[in-house]
């Protein structure tokens, strides 16, 4: 068990600095980071939750990306202002699209059959 929390933890690493590096050159389109985000939710729950079934794992990931989705849709003073730091614009987001709905799904469903395929 620990050994797959490792390379759990290996794999949200690369995740982010993909992530982190599809932002740096504008030749790749925005809907990979997306695609990244998702498929780092995927792996941070199923580090937490080495035990749950990886297909419970698949809808807890996509509960969270699309409440963070849809979390844009509301904007307050205190909400726009978190919106605006670093951390905030990276882990929420700053507005609501559909086409990163669907990003979602496909990150879910890659790091799933990762997740089945290599763990």
């Amino acid at each position: 068990m620990k050994n797959h929390r490792v390379n759990h933890l290996i794999t949200i690493s690369i995740i982010i600095l993909l992530g982190l590096f599809s932002r740096t050159f504008t030749f790749i389109p925005l809907c990979i980071g997306d695609v990244l985000y998702a498929t780092m939710i995927y792996f941070m729950i199923r580090f937490l939750l080495l035990k749950t079934s990886k297909l419970k794992i698949v809808w807890i990931a996509i509960a969270i990306c699309f409440a963070i989705e849809f979390s844009q849709l509301y904007q307050s003073d205190w909400i726009i202002a978190v919106r605006k730091t670093v951390p905030g614009h990276y882990i929420l987001g700053h507005g609501f699209l559909f086409s990163d709905l669907i990003a979602y799904c496909f990150g879910v469903l890659t790091a799933f059959i990762l997740d089945r395929s290599v763990y």
